[in-house]
């Protein structure tokens, strides 16, 4: 097994090494479970491309709660037992936590009214797994307490053997380079015009890791490149707010949509360098004019493009010790395939 490119943040500053022995899983992205997944879009298709910019993007802020529980009734993908699965819809935190806006529709406020929606009765669902507000992607809920601890349990034994369990496709707008490797930095959460950002911590110590300070570790693989664009497989080993967004930023080439870490990605002579995020406020992302015409977007219509961040695949425990981990697959949003199509990505 070859060795994986390493970035770390050394003396203000990215420098490459090398981590031995670190193995990934290939995905596609597909739509049932329990089988290989299949590539979407093709740089061959010759469908036209939806003049809808961002179709099937759901504006869960202006939805009342019964039309909420609607939604997520019909994202469900798989429901076994006390485990149910949906395909969350970007942009739908799952709790209140960070989101800035008092009273929003969660997903975490609606789960005793779908709980009843899915037939479940008095077993009220509870979180197990979710992406972040802005990423799309698998939901795993509970009805069972004992099944959610042993869920947790799998993960953070999964996490500690450094076993992802979890695999994101993004869109990025660069290539990063090298095409596969991890990037391992310290991360904290610092608060800026009442938002907490994630931003990277240099040489962090004891004290710092007390009080909030967290190293992150992700490896990722480039699946596809088109029009100066990729299609990346990102799997994550920690936990932190925004950890694939910032990881990405950090390769120069933050996520398609990302309105927070992509500011801290400046341009000089087409060279790209790092701001510096503790002084970087967010901002609509900025996209150079050939790639908007590749997108078919105005400038203006940048401001509402959604993160083309998906969490498409899960791993989850065998009934049995012994048995292999069974895997849940969640299909892209219609807008991440359009994209797709208009960058002509498709994967190797």
């Amino acid at each position: 097994m070859g060795a994986l490119r390493v970035w770390h943040w050394v003396s203000g500053t990215w420098r490459p090494g090398f981590v031995a022995g670190v193995r990934r899983r290939d995905a596609g992205f597909g739509t049932k479970a329990g089988r290989r997944p299949q590539p979407q879009a093709s740089s061959k298709s010759k469908d036209p491309v939806d003049d809808q910019p961002f179709p099937g993007l759901l504006r869960t802020e202006n939805l009342g709660v019964e039309e909420l529980v609607d939604v997520l009734k019909a994202a469900v993908v798989d429901q076994k037992g006390p485990l149910v699965t949906l395909n969350k819809p970007q942009g739908l935190p799952v709790t209140g936590m960070g989101t800035g806006r008092p009273g929003e529709l969660t997903l975490l406020s609606v789960l005793p009214q779908l709980s009843q929606a899915l037939g479940l009765g008095h077993r009220e669902l509870q979180v197990v797994r979710a992406p972040g507000k802005e990423a799309s992607g698998l939901v795993l809920l509970s009805s069972c307490p004992q099944t959610a601890s042993r869920l947790q349990k799998f993960f953070a034994h999964s996490r500690r053997s450094q076993r992802p369990t979890a695999t994101y496709c993004a869109i990025t707008d660069g290539i990063p380079e090298p095409s596969e490797g991890t990037v391992s930095v310290a991360l904290k959460l610092e608060r800026v015009d009442g938002i907490d950002l994630a931003v990277p911590a240099a040489s962090p110590s004891r004290k710092d890791i007390l009080e909030g300070v967290k190293r992150t570790l992700s490896h990722f693989h480039v699946m596809a490149t088109g029009c100066g664009c990729a299609l990346v497989q990102l799997q994550p080993l920690t936990v932190f707010p925004s950890q694939l967004q910032v990881h990405m930023a950090l390769q120069l080439c933050p996520v398609l949509g990302d309105h927070t870490c992509a500011a801290r990605v400046g341009t000089v002579l087409g060279q790209r360098f790092l701001w510096p995020a503790t002084t970087t406020k967010p901002q609509i992302q900025v996209l150079d004019e050939a790639l908007l015409k590749r997108l078919r977007l105005s400038p203006s219509q940048v401001a509402q493009m959604p993160l083309h961040l998906h969490l498409h695949r899960l791993l989850l425990p065998g009934t049995r010790s012994r048995d292999p981990p069974s895997e849940l697959l969640a299909p892209v949003p219609s807008y991440f395939s359009r994209t797709l199509q208009c960058l002509r990505l498709s994967q190797k």
